[in-house]
């Protein structure tokens, strides 16, 4: 029979882990959590990036100390605020945030009143430099952008709430960005349920881009984003910060025309057999400041006489093949796979405030 030696952690010397038993709780596994926290010197760069205007003369509980138990809280999967007032008896809950007394759910209710407009842009610096901190540990020197918007559930009348056509319900419509190759959730923001997808995509994405040429400029960076994303603000971005770009068009009438002139038939052919050809050619759209490349599949399914066709605008050189362009795009579909871990995993879309500025934080 083997034992479990006692171990002690870096970020707090009082901890010991051991097998024999004392208090229990079902949380031990923020003590990793902490620790990696504390590798990343978390309460430090929290320190210097979010300054709360705090107007309370006698406080028992610090902004950040409650802004670190609200994440811990949600790591360790308890949404709602009035969890707090259950956990404040927790000895994990206070033995890692290294507190005799825990906040409330009231206390954590004003830290939320107390954020402003000013403290979401301190909050995105903040999570900005963790991400960046942990690039530096992979090594990382290639970059997926990945832009996709989703849906957020509201409960009542929250401000902003308001219908979506494609969701077919109410609530809030954010904008993400996740890292394609690492899942690292790069950015959100909260928008009103009846923006359009690509509403606001360009002031987004420019920061993203632009920290990244200056931070890490030894970088590749590619962005990727289905149809609702094929607007100019994309492409012109991307080209300004020589960063690469492959965006899924929508078919219209002179795409398809394309399409339908370059695809070849032969008379081997067998009709019962899925066909696939691809292609690549020049298009401007009317709202196009330039002449773009867009790469072509025509698919013809076993059976069938007429071709399918699908589309994607790209500045990637002509030397990467059509077929490789759309298999690079394929890989986007872990997109939703990252998106449904922020939901489930850690309660992204937590939106029981009444104020839209809460439910951003």
């Amino acid at each position: 029979m083997t034992s479990l030696h006692k171990n002690q952690v870096k970020f707090n010397s009082n901890i010991t882990i051991s097998h024999t038993g004392g208090q229990l709780s079902s949380d031990s596994g923020l003590v990793l959590v902490k620790e990696l926290m504390n590798t990343f010197g978390f309460s430090e760069l929290a320190k210097q990036h979010i300054q709360i205007e705090d107007e309370r003369a006698y406080f028992t509980h610090d902004n950040l100390s409650i802004l670190e138990q609200f994440i811990m809280q949600l790591i360790a999967g308890y949404p709602a605020d009035s969890a707090a007032n259950l956990l404040r008896q927790d000895p994990v809950f206070k033995a890692v945030l290294d507190r005799k007394e825990l906040a409330s759910q009231s206390s954590l209710s004003r830290f939320l009143d107390r954020l402003s407009e000013g403290n979401i842009h301190e909050l995105q610096a903040f999570n900005q430099e963790l991400i960046d901190k942990a690039r530096l540990i992979r090594n990382d020197t290639e970059l997926i952008i990945d832009l996709d918007s989703t849906h957020s559930d509201t409960f009542g009348h929250q401000e902003q709430t308001d219908y979506n056509t494609h969701y077919q319900t109410y609530g809030y419509h954010p904008l993400v960005a996740f890292d394609g190759l690492t899942g690292d959730f790069l950015k959100a923001e909260l928008r009103s349920g009846n923006q359009y997808t690509s509403k606001g995509v360009k002031e987004f994405l420019t920061p993203l881009l632009e920290h990244y040429n200056h931070s890490l400029p030894n970088t590749e960076i590619l962005v990727r984003g289905d149809s609702g994303f094929a607007t100019p603000g994309v492409y012109d971005s991307c080209e300004l910060k020589k960063s690469h770009y492959v965006i899924r068009l929508k078919n219209n009438r002179r795409l398809g025309q394309i399409a339908e002139k370059s695809v070849l038939y032969g008379d081997d052919q067998k009709w019962e057999e899925r066909e696939i050809q691809y292609f690549s050619t020049t298009y401007q759209a009317q709202s196009w400041s330039q002449s773009r490349r867009v790469c072509i599949r025509s698919t013809r399914e076993a059976g069938e006489l007429l071709f399918r066709h699908e589309f994607i605008v790209t500045n990637l050189s002509e030397n990467i093949s059509p077929d490789t362009i759309f298999s690079l795009y394929a890989k986007r579909g872990t997109m939703e796979n990252f998106i449904k871990e922020a939901k489930a995993g850690f309660y992204f879309d937590k939106t029981d405030s009444p104020r839209f500025l809460e439910n951003h934080v």
